[in-house]
């Protein structure tokens, strides 16, 4: 088994069971949330016919570009920009879904700012 393993498994156990509660419609879609150790990514998800609505993420040019930013901080970069894609296709509201993650640290900063940007969960 390799190192880092029973971790990775609990995360995988954890957010299937969020799943099982969590789906987007097109009335609410899904914000889903991806946390890697050097980025976080975050999407717009209408589970019923399958399409990313909008996403965003520390990849992008503008979020990229600036370096002496900390984790938490790009994470509320991408929680506002996300908000900001989701309301000019006509988004508000959206079912939270942290994938398994602790609702804590670049989670929870990517969400309160895509809240007060003005997401409704």
């Amino acid at each position: 088994m390799k190192p880092g393993g029973n971790r990775s498994r609990a995360r995988e156990r954890r957010r299937l069971h969020v799943r099982k509660k969590v789906s987007g419609t097109s009335e609410r879609p899904r914000l889903n949330v991806f946390r890697s150790l050097n980025h976080i990514y975050a999407q717009i998800i209408d589970d019923t016919v399958g399409y990313t609505l909008a996403a965003a993420s520390t990849m992008d040019k503008g979020i990229r570009l600036t370096a002496e930013l900390t984790k938490v901080e790009e994470a509320r970069v991408v929680g506002q920009l996300l908000a900001e894609r989701a309301l000019a296709k006509g988004i508000k509201q959206v079912v939270f879904d942290r994938a398994g993650y602790k609702f804590h640290g670049r989670v929870k900063a990517l969400a309160e700012a895509a809240r007060k940007a003005g997401l409704d969960f």
